[in-house]
């Protein structure tokens, strides 16, 4: 495992916010040569610690606008059960995440759709067509004051 000292965490949050800017423009911000600012990130993604850069997208443009987290709670606490429902949420176009937690239920989900329209199809005929499935409780989001995800 690599050791994350001060300026690699600098280079990672700077990253994170940014992952399409320059190596010129990162060293400037971290306080590196451009060279020595390289040879970390290159570091950082040699072992594994940088997994990949992505595009974030407009949720208003892209149709997915309308976002819900869903905690799911399964009837039986088999192994079969939870592969069954692990592999039918990677199926599912609308589950942008699916988590294993602890607590009061099995899963939680991030679901995006158009509307509610959209979110009410998703979970009646996907969700709900699952077997296993016990509870679903679901949470509309009416506003996103902070979000640091890349």
């Amino acid at each position: 495992m690599m050791k994350i000292d001060l300026i690699n965490d600098n280079i990672l949050r700077t990253l994170s916010r940014d992952g399409r800017m320059s190596n010129l423009q990162l060293a400037d911000k971290v306080g590196l040569s451009p060279s020595a600012c390289l040879r970390r990130v290159q570091e950082l993604e040699r072992s594994g610690v940088i997994k990949g850069y992505r595009a974030r997208l407009d949720p208003e443009q892209t149709g997915r606008a309308y976002v819900v987290y869903v905690a799911v709670g399964l009837a039986e606490h088999t192994k079969a059960a939870q592969t069954g429902f692990e592999q039918a949420m990677a199926r599912a176009d609308e589950v942008a995440e699916c988590h294993n937690v602890a607590g009061a239920f099995e899963y939680m989900l991030r679901v995006e759709v158009a509307d509610l329209p959209a979110y009410k199809a998703f979970h009646t005929e996907i969700l709900g067509t699952v077997p296993h499935v016990r509870s679903i409780t679901s949470y509309m989001v009416m506003g996103t004051p902070k979000d640091v995800r890349g």
